[in-house]
């Protein structure tokens, strides 16, 4: 079951992904569907690596909703290193270049771009581990501390990356720059309601926080040019119309995220934030458990109508 439930959410968070790329991109781009589903499979694999090595109980809303986050975050980390340090391609297509450079030119030569990618994995690595091992030496940091400084670590540095690849072409913009922290920070706040474990919440937070922004910035401004493509000609006008085909799954998605987060909070949860008791009785806290318990009385009372009946029939 938890494989099955680890592949789902991988899959959603891949759909996620690929819906909002797809929705800016294929009018300069075009479509195609294993573009479309790249994001998908990333993360299906990617969501089958983390049950195997994490300890997240997906089995119940509070551990979906962490899962989620930080599939997301790794999905799309793995696809920017590899889309900005890895990929060969054409980079006159774009207005700010997608491959690793240096003041806004792109590096050509493989050898210096392979190693400054193992460079930044490592700096990843080492934060990652960092992490871990400040929360196993001094675990009862205040949860405002750790919330500000790791919570927020992902929106810092999806932020320096941005500036990086953004600025010297475009400028640089305070309010964006600082955008990702703010959004992390509320995200990690969220999650740290459902784990204890700073990691978890630091990649998860930063994971979500890249989901909203990416939102807004599509379906909020959805005339508005991709940085990349500013100034770009529409190369694919059919794109304008097909691409909101796609739109009701995105929406689909956000809409699940939003009602397993819900089910979460009223549900027993425990993380940095406090915890709530479980209900006597011991029953099993599942998506399906809560599901019939919201739902049951509520077709209940559908039924018959009479609170009197549902009462009887419970």
């Amino acid at each position: 079951m938890q494989l099955i439930i680890a592949i789902l959410i991988g899959v959603l968070a891949g759909a996620h992904i690929s819906t909002w790329g797809m929705y800016k991109d294929s009018i300069h781009e075009g479509f195609t569907w294993p573009k479309y589903f790249r994001s998908v499979v990333v993360g299906s694999t990617l969501a089958v690596i983390a049950m195997l090595v994490t300890d997240i109980d997906l089995a119940r809303p509070a551990g979906m909703v962490v899962f989620f986050g930080l599939i997301y975050g790794f999905e799309r980390l793995t696809l920017e290193l590899w889309k900005g340090f890895i990929r060969e391609e054409d980079q006159t297509k774009y207005f700010i270049p997608m491959q690793f450079g240096i003041g806004g030119r792109p590096i050509d030569d493989r050898r210096i771009r392979w190693s400054a990618l193992v460079g930044i994995v490592a700096l990843l690595a080492v934060s990652i581990w960092g992490v871990a091992t400040l929360q196993e030496n001094r675990p009862n940091l205040p949860p405002w501390l750790i919330l500000v400084t790791v919570g927020s670590l992902g929106g810092w540095l999806t932020a320096f990356g941005g500036a990086w690849k953004d600025a010297p072409v475009e400028g640089f913009e305070t309010l964006k720059f600082f955008r990702s922290p703010a959004v992390s920070l509320f995200w990690a706040s969220l999650l740290a309601f459902f784990t204890t474990d700073w990691v978890y919440i630091g990649i998860g937070a930063a994971g979500y926080s890249v989901a909203t922004i990416e939102t807004y910035k599509t379906f909020f401004f959805p005339n508005k040019p991709r940085g990349k493509f500013a100034g770009k000609p529409i190369l694919h006008p059919r794109m304008l119309k097909l691409r909101h085909y796609f739109v009701p799954i995105y929406v689909t998605i956000w809409v699940l995220i939003v009602g397993t987060y819900a089910i979460a909070f009223q549900q027993p949860h425990g993380g940095l934030l406090g915890s709530t008791a479980a209900p006597e009785g011991g029953r099993p806290q599942t998506l399906e458990y809560s599901v019939s318990v919201i739902s049951v009385p509520s077709a209940c009372g559908t039924i018959w109508k009479s609170p009197k009946m549902c009462g009887a029939s419970g």
